[in-house]
């Protein structure tokens, strides 16, 4: 099955982590931009969550890709303000020219 490019409306970013010396021997953590893709957004369901006396809840969505740069659990997309953490990711097409991302969203 392969989908309609139509379908790929939502520009997001893809970001990749870098690592950087805090100055005291340890290291900070930060995200920089690494391509802006076309993709198909879908929520896929939520949960509740707590963390740090906050409530608040994790929405995963499925994020349809065309294949270009390679995208690991350690990658995020963003689109504005919202952060999708990859979860997973698998061809769609034996060819391998989309990928369906798994992803979480927090919100507060």
């Amino acid at each position: 099955m392969t989908p309609d490019p139509g379908t790929l409306r939502r520009r997001l970013v893809l970001e990749a982590p870098v690592e950087t010396a805090d100055g005291a021997g340890g290291t900070v953590r930060d995200h920089v931009a690494v391509a802006t893709l076309w993709a198909a957004l879908a929520p896929r369901g939520e949960r509740g969550v707590v963390e740090a006396d906050s409530a608040g809840a994790v929405v995963t969505h499925r994020i349809l890709v065309r294949a270009g740069p390679e995208i690991t659990t350690l990658n995020r997309f963003r689109a504005g303000s919202r952060l999708f953490r990859v979860v997973a990711v698998r061809d769609l097409d034996p060819a391998g020219r989309y990928l369906i991302v798994d992803a979480e969203e927090r919100i507060d």
